[in-house]
Formats: C-alpha cells, structure tokens, sequence
C-alpha cells in the first residue's frame, strides 16, 4: 500500500504534519485497517510519497515505537507491534467519502485551484 493511498496530509488545517500521519496511523491500527505484523512502508518511502522530510516521518515512527504501536523487525523493518487487548470498542472505520474529498482537495491544491474553481469542477462534472 502506498502512502498516498491510505495517509493525507493537509499543510492548511492547522494540525502539524508529524501529528495527521501520527494521527491517522494510530487510527489505522486501533481500527483493524493495520493488523499486527503488518509491514508500515520505509520512512523514506513514505515521506517521499507524502511529500515530508525523512526526520518527520522518523518523529512519526520513534512515537509510535515508543507508545508500543510499532516495533521494528530487523530486516522486515517496522511492522505493527502485537496490540494487547483494549477495553475500548474499535474505532469506527474510516469514512471513504471523506477520505476521498482529502484526496481530491489535495490535488486541487497541487494544482493550484482554489475552492471555488473545486467546486465548479464538481458541478460540471456531476451528471444530472
């Protein structure tokens, strides 16, 4: 899996950019999405894909490490950690349209597209 494809980053929300791959990592473990042992991409890799530096994505992974998410397993690399079980009832999943509208705003915004051009684009392309 891409990084691309399962963590957004929005420089414009106000949330440093550490804090929503942090985020939405630690969401995708607690939910199921990532289950133990699964393999997170190379912290290169993902920051290349996230368009971050190498050391952000290392704070991302050296937090989770330390909070017991992930472990790294030698040559598997970092791979999500055995969770114990939690008296908390599984996140919710993930919201597939609000997933894809984060991905659709940050293309519009590598574009150079402001809002309203977004929305426009979304009105003349939906059929009636």
């Amino acid at each position: 899996m891409t990084g691309s494809l399962w963590v957004v980053v929005d420089p414009d929300n106000g949330v440093p950019p550490w804090r929503q791959v942090r985020d939405r990592l630690v969401h995708l473990i607690r939910s199921g999405a990532l289950t133990p042992g699964a393999a997170v991409p190379p912290i290169r890799q993902l920051a290349r894909d996230l368009g971050l530096s190498a050391g952000t994505v290392a704070r991302v992974y050296r937090d989770l490490e330390a909070s017991g998410l992930l472990v790294t397993a030698g040559r598997r690399g970092t791979v999500v950690a055995d969770l114990p079980p939690s008296a908390d009832p599984p996140a919710p999943p993930p919201d597939p349209l609000a997933e894809a509208a984060a991905r659709f705003v940050a293309e519009v915004r590598a574009l150079g597209a402001g809002r309203i051009a977004a929305v426009a684009a979304v009105h003349a392309a939906w059929p009636d």
